[in-house]
């Protein structure tokens, strides 16, 4: 048994669909979860300042002796885990594995859809790991760079967010895809509006729920599962806003014990 807490970190608030299954799954696990508020969105940042930022968040994870630590955000899992891995002595997890693997296994037409942010479309991966998984399975990606602000702003359904996602999607709409990925942990928080602007038959993955099942396995594998009689989620945020804690308040208030602001970067 390791009662260390499980470090989490994305550029905001959407990270916390991690947190949030994570802690639906594997109730007994205390987390530790950074939203780098002060700097969102990552995905419009330079893959130098995506690996600063990440490299500074997760050394502040490991001086708080997280036993595992979740990079819950797209763009940094494309551009800073291969990086990170080679830096740190605790298991680190991306996000984007998870959700390929998910996805390839449930597409029955080989076609799967690809929503991301600029940076993280730009990085190719899903593609590459999709491709490694399956060579078969065509893969179509779309930059979606105004979602993680409609989220941040607490735009989460009307009438905004759905013109902008139906003007999004018509591409992937018209490509037949059977499967599509959301390749960003705001997304989820977008579901329904985006699930909305495609055929009912198109199954969306949520990387948040992949994710944590990949984490129990890893838990249950290096021996590392808590037994606290009941884990809580502690936030930390690098730039306290009225927004964030609006969006807290709306998705993630029973879960989360405390929001504090963080200021060491």
């Amino acid at each position: 048994m390791d009662n260390r807490p499980i470090g989490i970190f994305d550029s905001g608030v959407g990270g916390l669909t991690v947190a949030n299954a994570i802690n639906k799954l594997l109730p007994n696990e205390t987390i530790c979860y950074v939203g780098d508020t002060a700097r969102v969105p990552y995905g419009n940042k330079s893959k130098m300042s995506i690996l600063k930022f990440s490299k500074q968040i997760t050394n502040w994870l490991i001086k708080q002796n997280c036993k595992v630590i979740i990079i819950a955000c797209n763009t940094a899992s494309s551009l800073a885990l291969d990086t990170l891995k080679l830096k740190v002595s605790v298991p680190i997890l991306g996000v984007i594995d998870p959700g390929v693997k998910w996805a390839v296994s449930i597409t029955k037409k080989n076609r799967i859809g690809v929503l991301g942010t600029r940076a993280t479309i730009n990085s190719n991966v899903y593609h590459k790991k999709i491709k490694e998984e399956n060579e078969k399975i065509h893969v179509f990606e779309k930059a979606c760079p105004l979602f993680v602000p409609l989220v941040e702003e607490g735009f989460i359904d009307g009438e905004i967010p759905s013109l902008i996602s139906n003007y999004y999607l018509k591409e992937l709409k018209m490509a037949h895809i059977d499967t599509l990925i959301l390749g960003c942990t705001h997304y989820p928080l977008l579901k329904q509006t985006i699930s909305d602007s495609l055929y009912p038959s198109i199954k969306l993955v949520d990387s948040s729920l992949a994710t944590s099942k990949e984490l129990k396995s890893l838990l249950e594998k290096e021996t590392l599962i808590s037994n606290n009689e009941k884990g809580k989620i502690n936030c930390y945020v690098t730039d306290y806003t009225e927004t964030f804690e609006n969006v807290v308040n709306r998705f993630f208030k029973y879960n989360i014990n405390s929001i504090k602001r963080l200021d060491v970067f």
